[in-house]
């Protein structure tokens, strides 16, 4: 793994004011080739976004007059595209809903999981924001690594919108953590680290009880909840396709001393995403 961290200064972050489908017509219930597994973990994860984005936006927007100019742009690019993210998946969503999916249950828990966030000290905030985007960017990581394969099956639009939100996370991935590092400038490293790792902990907890509990409760409400499921969730998830079997050592390398989001200089995989979705690039 790469240990420098590219020269991005001029690193632009577009915000690309685009819809996506919002006819049901072409969103069936199980809209993942037919499957309740895949579509289940998709709807889950789409469920934790609307309330995820906005905690997001606040936690690093709050920072953002203390900040150098530069930061401030990124972070004003940052806020625009969570904004847009918030937007599209509140409406993938509600295909969801006009499918026959009851999703408040699974919105709702993500919902209380951020107000207890909330109710932490401002720094704390920023440092759940800077772990969550960790997860985002190692998602979307592994999803354009593989070229959108985890989608195979999918109408083209939600892969379209999928690629998209992953582009987009991984052009903005070090904005939330480059924020931390400068409120923090004068803490000791040592400190610093303790917080960064215990947000990261309580994260990984909540995010995993999050998206359990939202594909649970898809399966109930689909009448699949029964070991057989959880037995090919447990294949999906750790097998094939195994996003978390491909996630799991760039998870790990957040623990590093010195970790940086860009030590990791995904450029190339963002430059063949915009040129397979036709999107303008990152100046």
């Amino acid at each position: 793994m790469a240990t420098q961290v590219p020269n991005l200064a001029d690193h632009a972050i577009p915000i690309r004011n685009i819809q996506f489908n919002r006819d049901p017509g072409l969103h069936p219930r199980w809209w993942h080739s037919g499957d309740p597994v895949p579509t289940a973990f998709f709807n889950a994860l789409s469920c934790t976004f609307p309330e995820g984005e906005k905690f997001f936006m606040d936690s690093v927007r709050y920072y953002r007059d203390a900040v150098p100019e530069e930061l401030r742009a990124q972070i004003k690019g940052f806020v625009g595209q969570e904004a847009v993210h918030s937007r599209e998946h509140a409406a993938f969503n509600e295909l969801a809903t006009q499918s026959g999916y009851d999703v408040a249950p699974l919105e709702g828990r993500a919902k209380r999981y951020l107000g207890f966030g909330r109710k932490r000290s401002r720094i704390e905030q920023l440092a759940a924001t800077v772990s969550l985007e960790h997860f985002t960017a190692i998602l979307a990581h592994a999803l354009l690594a593989a070229n959108s394969r985890d989608l195979d099956g999918a109408p083209q639009d939600a892969v379209r919108l999928w690629t998209w939100h992953a582009m987009e996370e991984i052009e903005h991935k070090a904005v939330a953590y480059d924020t931390f590092l400068h409120v923090t400038r004068d803490w000791s490293g040592l400190r610093r680290y303790l917080l960064r790792m215990r947000a990261m902990i309580l994260a990984t907890i909540m995010l995993f009880i999050a998206i359990g509990g939202n594909m649970g409760d898809s399966y109930r409400q689909d009448g699949v909840s029964n070991l057989k499921t959880w037995l090919r969730t447990i294949g999906y998830m750790i097998g094939s396709p195994g996003v978390l079997r491909r996630i799991f050592l760039p998870y790990l390398d957040y623990f590093r001393p010195g970790f940086h989001p860009w030590q990791h200089d995904d450029r190339a995989l963002l430059s063949r995403a915009q040129h397979m979705l036709a999107m303008p690039a990152a100046a």
